[in-house]
């Protein structure tokens, strides 16, 4: 079984990967860092193997999908910086942007993707539980997450019988973070944790758990899986 993680360096996306590889599948990875690529391969193994590609360049995840032969599963972990903010404050700019480092290189690697995908295989996109979220400061991330989530349905009937499906993660402790500094990062950790029913927020690995079941359950199509320590029960 080959999967093909896209931003699977790093985070969500690297965690899926080493969880993937361990159950035997041999494992592709992407990124636009070589550095995290180096890194991240020396963490995976021998099952693993890797290219820096920029999922926001639709000719080269076309290239990279030719070059790679028949794949089984697509994983996008693709995500970005902003888009966070009150509407008084968004700019065209800003929104732009955040369609373009999100939706845009989900669908188009999708697309690229189509030639090679096994018939039998998947496509699991990642995206966030900002999207069933009512919280101020967060509707260009709804957005984009939702646009995402509302196309799995259709695309499930369209490219059948390929699977496709969708996690969405609620807070998980990772990078995408780190640009609030460490002590913003701890208090909003902390906070978070206190306010869910399971006490903790997410770590990559509980989001991979997740990719892994919709990858390998082949009766499991058009869904988003919510992932988010039971925040969505919160009054």
């Amino acid at each position: 079984m080959r999967v093909v993680i896209v931003g699977g360096t790093s985070g969500i996306g690297l965690a899926a990967a080493a969880r993937l590889a361990a159950g035997g599948a041999e494992v592709v990875v992407t990124g636009r860092s070589e550095e995290r690529l180096r890194s991240a391969l020396k963490q995976l193994g021998d099952q693993a193997r890797g290219e820096v590609v920029d999922a926001r360049d639709t000719g080269a995840m076309r290239a990279l999908f030719e070059g790679l032969g028949t794949v089984d599963h697509l994983v996008v972990t693709v995500t970005g910086r902003g888009g966070a903010g009150p509407l008084s404050s968004l700019t065209a700019e800003g929104l732009t942007g955040a369609w373009q480092n999100k939706l845009v290189p989900h669908l188009l690697t999708a697309q690229a993707a189509l030639g090679v995908l096994n018939p039998e295989g998947s496509i699991t996109f990642v995206t966030a539980a900002s999207a069933g979220a009512a919280l101020p400061g967060i509707a260009t991330l709804a957005a984009v997450n939702g646009a995402i989530e509302a196309a799995v349905p259709g695309l499930a009937v369209e490219l059948a019988p390929v699977r496709v499906n969708a996690v969405s993660p609620g807070v998980i402790d990772t990078d995408w973070w780190s640009e609030i500094g460490d002590e913003a990062r701890a208090a909003f950790m902390e906070g978070a944790a206190e306010s869910l029913p399971v006490r903790r927020v997410g770590r990559p690995e509980d989001v991979a758990a997740t990719i892994e079941y919709v990858v390998r359950n082949a009766y499991t199509t058009g869904i988003v899986l919510t992932v988010d320590g039971g925040a969505r029960l919160k009054a």
